[in-house]
């Protein structure tokens, strides 16, 4: 008889004995038997998983668990055979168990299986040569989906028993210094002339990162490979090589948990050599997605200019980065924070190139210049404008074009600051290097200085007291202080003297228009603005709506007689019960420009969501309740006007065709005019009238005029009592609502998508309520 049919015949011999006895001294001695079978690899190899199935099912364990020699031998038998099979038992164990006796075995094990190193034996066992040689495909994988899916599996099944010790945040970090000891070792054996394989490491690696764990896994691996890489280059050979095995599928999770680690010394020319982490180094991560930190930009082009090689991949970012950012269709269908990301990595990119290569892409970085300004001073948001005046001065500082620098006026703030920081001379060394910072200088300047607070300075001219005082030295004073004095008690003489300022308000109006900050005012745009409200409360608000559509004023002017329409609606609106006495409610009103209008929209629509909404605990639906205003009454003087002649393009301006800026402003305004009348009696002819306005630019390219006609519908769903929604509105109800849920689901820009959302329920609260269908929110 071969020794194969002696081991079989003892095997079973033995298992028999497990199954039926019930004396602890023969289980002892069967369990001291297979233990040392444990040595024998054809027993570890045929007969190993059948004889732990045996242990984890006896149940001559169940009144022996006190035990302690069984116990430990029982472990033991776990703890020392192959660590690939017990873990799939195990795990396969847990997760088709029931509470019982058993399960509680196998948890037990396993935490011990864990703690005791059986990941590190079962990785070095698939690093040896011919370790794993004997596997097959499907095992392998199943092997590698267990080990990666550890915490999946058990807590799947477990729940809230879950040991701490299966959790993602325990067992991953575990993982990775098992594979940091599986790469200790390998440099170790190809120091003694040994052979070895990193597959099954890659492979595991890559699966634990493709399944969303790749934070866990680097914040462990990454830190220790930055330095062993930095003194030993065997080091960087074996971490490279690693990298190299990780499977395709994977190399896109693997490579973006790797950065911002030391790129260049753990990844080498990876970039070069491989396809897929070209394709996502150089194009996935820096065009097609822009959620990632400034640090990984950094990161990644600083990793391609690191090297001779690899830079020729850096050019070939620099094109595509310049061809996305000069591409006008990009700057009016992505989002404002992805524009932001590429404009960041251009500028890294031109930051990073020597001169030579400057010169080399001199006609692409200038064509890149000269249209991707171009076409984002065209757009109506502020700062996509900001962010092409920034981009544009630092590449025509980059080009060196004599005595043809571009520069632009905007305010500056932490984004710009930002953006002009990426052009500061970088350093291409590893990122994990110490930086320097200089020492702050001190002042040993001691002397007290004198205190000035209650100065007051002394004013030469003295402010005026009459409108038309005002007005002359706005018209034709040349004294920096007197037009300040001027425009400072303006306002307050509008409302103070009504009937002299009815005699000049026209000529008043057309001085403040066209007025401009010669002496650098302070304040002078809010001191200008407020003026103009109060003499449009007091009598001219049809000369502004003429005036909006009149030739030769510059888009700033039209606009301006937007602002102070909307903030003059806004202190009319306000109930007369609580009468004012002057400035107060325009100083509280922050100017269009410099507000947040979709979060003040967004306010607004809440507001109105909540008072349209039954709950049983406050019982009917809150209406909003009419009280008397001076704008209900003149409503239609500031509304109509503004929708006479938009169709009609100018010499200097076309609303419908390139001035979309304005046209975005437009409607906002309409939009806030329409809120502000409801209760009016004319809400329904104005809320008809706004509906088949915008109507007409619903699909407009630029994302300003698109919030706009959102914030408009918004605005009508707003005002219009709720039963004329249903008479008037009729058909064209359901199709703006069918063209409402297609932005909410597929419009680029995210504002207009949270607008839309808003305006359908607001319109499903009024149909609801019209249709006495009662809404059980509680």
């Amino acid at each position: 008889m071969g020794s194969e049919a002696l081991v079989r015949l003892q095997v079973d011999s033995c298992l028999r004995t497990l199954s039926a006895s019930r004396d602890p001294g023969e289980i002892v001695h069967v369990l001291r038997t297979l233990m040392r079978n444990l040595e024998d690899g054809e027993f570890t190899r045929l007969h190993y998983t059948h004889t732990i199935q045996v242990l984890v099912s006896a149940h001559c364990f169940g009144g022996l668990c006190d035990d302690e020699e069984i116990k430990k031998l029982w472990c033991e038998m776990f703890l020392r055979g192959p660590p690939d099979q017990t873990l799939l038992l195990l795990l396969d164990t847990i997760s088709s168990t029931g509470e019982s006796a058993a399960l509680e075995r196998c948890m037990s094990v396993l935490e011990k299986f864990l703690s005791a190193g059986r990941l590190q034996v079962l990785l070095w066992s698939r690093c040896e040569v011919g370790g794993a040689c004997s596997d097959s495909p499907q095992l392998r994988e199943t092997i590698i989906g267990h080990l990666a899916a550890l915490p999946s599996i058990t807590c799947n099944h477990l729940h809230t028993d879950t040991p701490d010790a299966f959790l993602p945040q325990q067992y991953y970090p575990l993982l990775a210094a098992s594979m940091l000891d599986s790469l200790e070792k390998t440099c170790c054996a190809l120091r003694a002339g040994q052979d070895c394989s990193l597959g099954f490491v890659a492979q595991v690696l890559g699966k634990v990162c493709i399944q969303g764990y790749s934070s866990p896994i680097f914040e462990t691996l990454a830190p220790r490979l930055s330095s062993l890489t930095r003194v030993d280059p065997l080091w960087q050979r074996v971490t490279q090589r690693l990298l190299e095995k990780v499977p395709e599928r994977c190399t896109e999770c693997v490579i973006t948990g790797l950065i911002p680690a030391a790129v260049s010394r753990l990844m080498g020319n990876l970039v070069v050599t491989n396809k897929k982490a070209q394709f996502v180094l150089t194009h996935k991560l820096l065009l097609q997605q822009y959620q990632h930190t400034t640090a990984l930009l950094k990161s990644v082009l600083g990793y391609l200019a690191l090297d001779s090689e690899r830079r020729t991949l850096l050019k070939q970012v620099l094109r595509s980065v310049c061809q996305v950012w000069c591409n006008s269709s990009a700057v009016k269908h992505t989002s404002v924070e992805q524009q932001l990301y590429v404009s960041k990595a251009l500028l890294l990119c031109v930051a990073l190139l020597s001169h030579s290569e400057i010169q080399e892409l001199r006609q692409e970085m200038f064509q890149c210049m000269l249209g991707g300004v171009q076409c984002r001073l065209d757009s109506s948001i502020e700062r996509i404008r900001r962010m092409g005046m920034i981009v544009g001065e630092c590449l025509s500082h980059k080009l060196d074009t004599s005595g043809s620098q571009l520069k632009f006026q905007y305010e500056a703030d932490e984004e710009t600051r930002e953006l002009k920081s990426l052009m500061e001379s970088p350093s291409v060394e590893d990122e994990d290097d110490e930086q320097q910072w200089p020492d702050t200088s001190t002042s040993d300047d001691d002397l007290t200085p004198y205190d000035m607070s209650a100065d007051q300075e002394k004013k030469k001219s003295a402010p005026p007291r009459y409108v038309r005082d005002c007005l002359e030295a706005l018209m034709s004073s040349d004294d920096a202080e007197r037009v300040e004095l001027s425009l400072q008690q303006a306002e307050a003489l509008f409302r103070k003297n009504v009937k002299a300022t009815q005699e000049v308000s026209v000529q008043f109006s057309k001085v403040l228009l066209h007025l401009e900050d010669r002496y650098s005012t302070p304040h002078f745009h809010t001191l200008r603005q407020n003026a103009m409200v109060a003499l449009t409360v007091t009598d001219v608000v049809d000369y502004w709506t003429t005036e909006f559509y009149s030739l030769n004023y510059s888009l700033r002017q039209r606009m301006d007689i937007l602002e102070v329409l909307t903030l003059s609606a806004q202190e009319l609106s306000e109930p007369i019960i609580n009468k004012h006495a002057g400035a107060q409610p325009i100083s509280a009103v922050t100017a269009l420009e410099q507000c947040d209008d979709i979060t003040h929209w967004r306010q607004i629509v809440e507001k109105r969501i909540q008072s349209k909404t039954r709950r049983i605990s406050k019982g009917g639906t809150q209406s909003v309740k009419a009280v008397p205003n001076r704008y209900a009454p003149v409503a239609g003087f500031f509304f109509f006007p503004l929708l006479r002649s938009y169709d009609r393009p100018q010499v200097t301006f076309d609303l419908l065709g390139s001035d979309h800026l304005v046209l975005g402003r437009l409607l906002h305004t309409l939009g806030l005019l329409m809120h502000l009348a409801i209760n009016a009696p004319v809400a329904s002819q104005m809320g008809r009238a706004l509906l088949d306005f915008v109507w007409t630019v619903r699909f407009h390219t630029d994302q300003m005029v698109r919030r706009g006609v959102v914030f408009a519908v918004c605005g009508v769903f707003l005002s219009m009592p709720g039963e004329n929604l249903l008479t008037e509105l009729g058909d064209d109800l359901m199709e703006t609502r069918a063209w409402l849920a297609d932005v909410a689901e597929n419009d680029c820009d995210a504002d207009c998508r949270s607008l839309a959302v808003q305006s359908l329920i607001l319109l499903d609260k009024n149909l609801k309520t019209q249709l006495q269908i009662p809404d059980m929110e509680t």
